[in-house]
């Protein structure tokens, strides 16, 4: 699973509705330079405040969300939040009729919630689920109907090849026949010990007992008698179905993934076992019964235990199971730490033994990692090893039940949670496999067929995401940042491997294809425009039919703000050829000759994010409170340092087992680049950032001390070993193998350099990172008898603030705390 430092509650919830639109202009003809969308109005001329900056969002709009096509190819649907509260409504747009927009009523809401569905082989139906019922539609008559109407919840529905509907039930599997209404069970996976049966007595006791009682013996015979004729009933009546498959009391289902031809069932699983331990607890002191409640929380990374999964095909038909051994995969028993744990030896004085064990291997934790083709014939498996250094893209040879490697990936430092992506299509009506690779540095697109070399049907230094082939297999759409590492566009590749870009619009896109293929509905934002949908017709890639516009959702009140637009800079580095990608805002006039300027840096969370980007930022507080500096004289500078997205795998990975010094030292050449082409004075420098920003702070503050003169540290990590074994243990493997990586990146090890003003800003229900790793630090400040810094708590926040008074009070504490020193 993905684990991302970032807060949540960032995510966009934007509108309220306009036809006002920006005048945006982006400038891309220089890479090293690339000017932010145009976001001042000429007749605006409020003053940028703290209080309207950190109001609830709905004051500046309500932006379009889970957005999908209609069946027709010119019905658009989307969700919006309602105003002052958290719910959404649906509402859908026609294309045909002036873009006329329409609340989806509840009553018919069924009927149109089929963002997910799945089409029977002739594409004739599709089949979704709705409130945990399944529904079936008919595309040519847009009827639908309810196939379940039950208290249970039925999941992963599907067209089975013969016109079957197969949905799950808990651990059940059904197929439903559509003309006869019948319903077969398909498979039950039981968590259990299969029976035993009759048994023959065995201990001295019981046979004697057998031998002397004939009550007991009699007994026995009779349930011989009994279970033979249910087994003879079983195997002569078709009308009787035993689909049991037994696991084991200890453990639990991970993944399950029925073909649809119906007829086999994989399943992984796992040890019932928690990873987390009853200490791992959150005290939440602010709750509605008045009394503190112990929240259970995650593991942390330092006493995670190892992970793995056993995978077993199921054959629905023969009733038997099998299990798949990882023993064919390149690698499997590679000791791929030896070098990391033969370091941490030598440190205790010992010498480290290499020795070849198999590796713990799972699914990968990723948006569907079992994939079958259309015909039910071929499975892929994406699997990764607990290590997180290979990740192996497999299938399954049915006939001698064995893992078949198609693409093995490693990397020394750790496989990406992102650019997985991989799926089946038929090239000459031959099966073959698509998949994102960043073998060459950068997630490009490979195409293989199942007994060939692969194909890389893209290159360059830029990243390929969100691929769709179309439905004749003789094209890929996806999204890449090829003109520039922070302008998204649409593009299509061929398999002779001619590229065309389908948009050009700058900023950030995504995008869906119509049912019929022939337009793109596309997400468009820009640094200083909140998103909005717009469609493009691919009938005219270059031509005068451009993307437009269907929604307008942005508020009058914000677009007459004097929000600042930052400019996109290369930042030359000092330590590596490639520049960092920065946002710089410059006050109004600016004047390299005027007096020397103060400046703020921010640090974006997550580690690795992109936010140096030319779109919508989910850091849109930041965004609005840089402009409010911005107004008041200071210049603010936003780095890609490294670690970032977007940037291919060696800037993503730079940090690997020592996370807080590449990104401190990208920190100071920005520094460097203020003083030098910002008139900004070197003693008035501040920092401040949230979650890895707020790590960021410290490590900046703590090991390099002379390079900020204040700093913000909002919910801080200070120490990894705290944080979860999901995101920590990719970066610096665990405590138990590299303690040394822990030490050298986790602050709290050098809080003795902090002799600069420190703000530390922490949620108290905080499920992300713990408010432990605040209290731990204060306790090691104060031992430490540092006099400044200063700690604000907020006891009803989690990870990402909810509301906007936590928001106020924080903003104001950072801001009084560059005006005082500064």
């Amino acid at each position: 699973m993905k684990i991302q430092l970032i807060a949540a509650a960032l995510s966009l919830s934007l509108a309220a509705c306009t036809n006002t639109q920006l005048n945006e202009q982006v400038n891309t003809s220089a890479p090293e330079k690339v000017q932010g969308a145009v976001a001042t109005n000429a007749q605006a001329t409020d003053i940028i405040t703290l209080e309207q900056v950190m109001a609830d969002p709905d004051w500046f709009g309500r932006a379009p969300e889970s957005w999908y096509w209609g069946d027709d190819s010119n019905t658009v649907y989307y969700q919006q939040k309602q105003l002052g509260n958290p719910l959404r409504d649906l509402y859908s747009l026609d294309l045909s009729n002036s873009n006329e927009t329409a609340q989806v009523a509840l009553a018919n809401k069924h009927k149109v919630a089929d963002k997910s569905a799945l089409f029977n082989q002739a594409r004739t139906h599709k089949v979704y689920t709705f409130n945990g019922d399944v529904f079936v539609k008919t595309l040519a008559t847009s009827t639908v109907k309810q196939l379940t109407f039950t208290s249970s919840t039925e999941r992963k529905a599907l067209f089975l090849t013969n016109g079957d509907i197969a949905y799950q039930v808990g651990n059940v599997f059904y197929a439903h026949n559509l003309q006869t209404g019948q319903i077969k069970e398909l498979a039950s996976l039981k968590m259990s010990a299969k029976p035993a049966g009759v048994t023959e007595p065995k201990s001295y006791l019981a046979k004697e007992q057998h031998k002397l009682i004939d009550y007991i013996a009699l007994g026995h015979r009779n349930s011989k008698l009994e279970q033979s004729k249910q087994q003879r009933l079983a195997a002569e009546n078709a009308s009787v179905n035993d689909s049991k498959f037994y696991f084991g009391k200890d453990n639990r289902i991970a993944h399950t993934s029925l073909s649809p031809a119906g007829d086999k069932l994989l399943v992984s699983i796992t040890s019932a076992k928690s990873s987390r331990d009853k200490t791992d607890i959150m005290p939440n002191y602010i709750t509605k019964d008045g009394v503190i409640a112990a929240e259970k929380v995650r593991a942390r990374v330092a006493n995670n235990r190892q992970y793995q999964e056993q995978l077993f095909i199921l054959d629905l038909v023969t009733g038997t199971q099998q299990a798949l051994s990882y023993s064919s995969l390149p690698g499997f028993d590679e000791d791929v730490l030896a070098s990391v744990k033969a370091e941490n030896y030598a440190r205790e004085g010992k010498k480290y033994q290499s020795e070849k064990n198999a590796r713990n291997i799972h699914v990968l934790q990723m948006y569907n990692p079992i994939k079958w083709s259309n015909d039910g014939q071929y499975l892929a498996v994406m699997l990764e090893a607990w290590d997180n250094k290979t990740r192996w893209l497999t299938t399954v040879d049915f006939d001698d039940n064995k893992l078949m490697t198609q693409h093995k990936l490693g990397d020394e430092a750790w496989i990406n949670w992102s650019f997985n992506e991989f799926g089946w299509v038929n090239i000459d009506d031959k099966a073959s496999l698509y998949y994102l690779s960043e073998e060459t540095g950068y997630s490009h697109l490979y195409l293989k067929g199942l007994n060939t070399k692969a194909v890389k049907l893209t290159a360059g230094k830029f990243e390929v995401s969100n691929v769709t082939p179309t439905k004749d297999n003789q094209r890929f759409i996806f999204k890449a940042n090829k003109k520039h590492p922070g302008i998204y566009e649409i593009y299509q590749v061929d398999l002779a491997k001619k590229l065309t870009a389908l948009t050009d619009l700058g900023g950030k896109n995504s995008y869906a294809i119509s049912p019929d293929e022939s337009k793109l509905l596309i997400e468009h934002s820009t640094v200083t425009m909140p998103p909005e949908l717009y469609v493009k017709t691919l009938e005219s890639i270059k031509g005068t039919d451009a993307a437009k516009r269907i929604t307008h959702t942005v508020s009058k009140a914000f677009l007459a703000m004097p929000w600042a637009a930052p400019t996109v800079v290369a930042i030359p580095s000092s330590k590596q050829k490639e520049p960092i990608y920065s946002k710089v805002y410059l006050p109004k006039n600016f004047d390299k000759t005027a007096t020397k300027n103060r400046a703020v840096m921010f640090t974006h969370g997550a580690g690795y994010l992109q936010n140096s980007h030319l779109g919508w930022s989910g850091y849109f507080r930041e965004y609005m409170f840089h402009s409010m500096l911005v107004q008041q004289g200071y210049v603010v500078i936003d780095m890609d340092y490294r670690a970032s997205a977007g940037y291919g795998r060696d800037w993503r990975t730079a940090i690997y087992r020592h996370m807080g010094k590449p990104e401190v030292e990208d920190m100071r050449d920005g520094v460097n680049w203020l003083i030098e082409n910002a008139n900004v004075d070197a003693d008035r420098i501040g920092t401040y950032g949230g979650s890895y920003g707020g790590f960021l702070t410290l490590m900046s503050l703590f090991t390099d001390p002379d390079l900020f003169a204040s700093g913000a540290a909002i919910r801080l990590v200070s120490d990894w070993a705290y944080y979860n074994h999901g995101y920590t243990s990719n970066i610096l493997n665990t405590p138990e193998d590299d303690a040394i990586a822990y030490e050298r990146s986790s602050p709290i090890y050098f809080a003795e350099g902090l002799n600069k003003p420190l703000l530390i800003n922490a949620p108290m229900v905080d499920d992300n990172v713990f408010f432990e790793d605040t209290v731990r630090l204060v306790q090691r400040l104060i031992e430490l008898e540092k006099e400044n810094f200063e700690t604000a708590i907020y006891p009803v926040e989690p990870h990402g603030f909810v509301q906007p008074s936590s928001w106020l009070d924080e903003y104001r504490r950072i801001y009084k705390l560059f005006e005082n020193t500064l």
